[in-house]
């Protein structure tokens, strides 16, 4: 095995599995490497295994295969409380009957700091979360988007390499959810630590991270920033999950230049980029990004180009969502920008849609 201190890796998931029944592997085999500084965030859906994950990291599960390395050093076999990670959980686990302040304090406290450099670390950690007059208060006495950032900072007080994020904002309301999404990732670029999140919101994904690693049934489908994961899926599950997605089935009919022809399940003949095709004759999915396509294409723009009916029209402000029938797909969405040339838009209207081979990703069945 190489010898994890000589990578670039901060935080190192080798070869890890975990199964509870001795049966069913919850995790499958995860590789990961996490540079210090980074902001990873575990994406997927529920029982895909990113939670597990983050609680092996954490110390509260343990791996039944693998090893996972923090700074090079193997921390399988280290207590939780001794791996020095800040922890923020869904539920803010603050202590009730501790004011703010006493609640930051804990971790320094059982640390055996001294009483000066406590006060002054609380201090400083509730000014980060702007919370600094609020130290005197109870838990019950603040919001929940108050108690979350509480949470944030005891997270942050005792100034760890790394702090594990697990839902954090689940409980919050849509407004306040996107607040703290831009604070959270304000204090990561500010204090430069490390940072694994855990959240099944793609938007909050996309958001606040460097990297992202979808999960699905226990392994990473992918693992990319934001603009590649959505631009460049490398699988019809990541595809489907980040983002809003036009699937087309179909076979392959011939490929040449990482380009294939694919013929529809309804019989029309679409040009994409081979991706991840099984080469020709075989099954597969098309991915096609609604903003991408366009209506009444001009001349040359698009390779691709079919009719199209519209069956709703949804204005949503800056911009109009359309639900088409395309090459036999009623569920078909365009997203167009809402300017002058689309207002004449309306359900029944048949008109030309078209995209580019560029934009449109021949992906696994």
């Amino acid at each position: 095995m190489a010898n994890p201190a000589s990578s670039e890796a901060y935080v190192r998931f080798d070869g890890v599995q975990k199964s509870y029944d001795g049966v069913n592997l919850v995790v499958k085999d995860l590789n990961v490497d996490i540079p210090r500084g980074e902001f990873l965030t575990m994406l997927g859906p529920s029982g895909s295994g990113k939670t597990t994950s983050l609680m092996m990291l954490a110390g509260f599960e343990t791996a039944t295969h693998g090893d996972i390395f923090l700074n090079g050093r193997s921390i399988n076999n280290v207590a939780p409380h001794k791996r020095g990670i800040g922890m923020v959980f869904q539920n803010y686990a603050l202590f009730p009957h501790m004011t703010v302040a006493e609640n930051l304090a804990f971790p320094l406290q059982v640390r055996k700091m001294g009483k000066a450099e406590v006060e002054e670390k609380v201090q400083r950690a509730l000014d980060m979360v702007e919370l600094g007059e609020f130290g005197n208060r109870r838990p019950a006495q603040l919001s929940g988007g108050q108690q979350q950032r509480v949470a944030v900072a005891r997270a942050l007080v005792f100034e760890p390499d790394l702090v594990l994020m697990d839902e954090p904002l689940g409980a919050l309301d849509k407004n306040l959810r996107e607040q703290m999404q831009y604070e959270i990732k304000h204090i990561h670029d500010r204090l430069g630590v490390t940072v694994v999140y855990v959240t099944h919101d793609q938007s909050e994904a996309l958001t606040m991270s460097n990297r992202i690693a979808v999960f699905e049934d226990g392994r990473i489908q992918q693992l990319a920033p934001p603009t590649e994961l959505y631009e460049k899926p490398e699988n019809a599950f990541v595809a489907q999950f980040i983002g809003e997605n036009n699937k087309l089935s179909g076979k392959v009919d011939a490929l040449a230049d990482g380009i294939c022809e694919v013929v529809l399940d309804s019989g029309e003949r679409v040009k994409a980029l081979d991706i991840n095709t099984d080469g020709a004759g075989t099954a597969t999915t098309l991915s096609l990004r609604p903003e991408r396509v366009f209506l009444n294409p001009a001349e040359g723009q698009c390779q691709n180009v079919f009719s199209g009916k519209a069956e709703e029209v949804i204005y949503l402000g800056d911009h109009i969502r359309v639900r088409m029938n395309v090459c036999g797909h009623d569920d078909f969405i365009v997203k167009v920008p809402n300017s002058s040339d689309k207002k004449g838009l309306a359900e029944g209207d048949t008109i030309p849609v078209g995209w580019s081979i560029d934009d449109c990703r021949a992906l696994d069945a």
